[in-house]
């Protein structure tokens, strides 16, 4: 009951007092604009949209290269690795995660972590297990997306459309 009062009061406060309303109504304003979240972008459209700008990669897988010659295909690939890899190593600096070379002869023990190593082949028993370094992997020493200020409009946007004026 005690909220009920309140609101009275603040209620014909409001009538009476012209000044109080306008401060009420500032806070008000104030709060919504507070509470609304900033637009938010999947950091993986991000990343896209970074690998497309710098390396037109999305341009490349999207394009069906059939009637291309694995020479003309082998050119524009390079183009697109070159780009595609400075932006990688730019944002994540990219390194094995395990140091050994591949071939090498490895040792596996029983509380490794599958997030950082996948066993192959003949995989029985109880570890440690014993094997050779197929693929060291890769993981990210940094990782610096850039940040995106955009609409709510081009949240799914990975490349603008490109409008040429003449």
């Amino acid at each position: 009951m005690n909220k009920w009062k309140q609101a009275f009061r603040v209620f014909f406060r409001i009538l009476r007092d012209a000044e109080y309303a306008q401060w009420l109504q500032q806070k008000e304003d104030e709060r919504a604009q507070g509470s609304r979240p900033a637009a938010r972008r999947s950091e993986a459209v991000t990343l896209l949209a970074v690998l497309q700008r710098e390396g037109r990669l999305v341009d490349f897988l999207q394009e069906t290269i059939d009637s291309y010659s694995d020479a003309q295909v082998g050119a524009a690939v390079r183009d697109v690795h070159r780009s595609c890899r400075s932006a990688l190593e730019r944002m994540f600096a990219p390194g094995p995660v395990l140091k050994e070379a591949e071939g090498e002869a490895v040792q596996v023990g029983k509380d490794y972590d599958p997030g950082r190593m996948r066993l192959l082949g003949n995989v029985a028993g109880e570890p440690p297990y014993n094997g050779t370094l197929v693929h060291s992997g890769w993981a990210a020493t940094r990782c610096e997306l850039p940040v995106w200020n955009g609409s709510e409009e081009s949240i799914p946007v990975i490349a603008p459309a490109e409008v040429e004026l003449k």
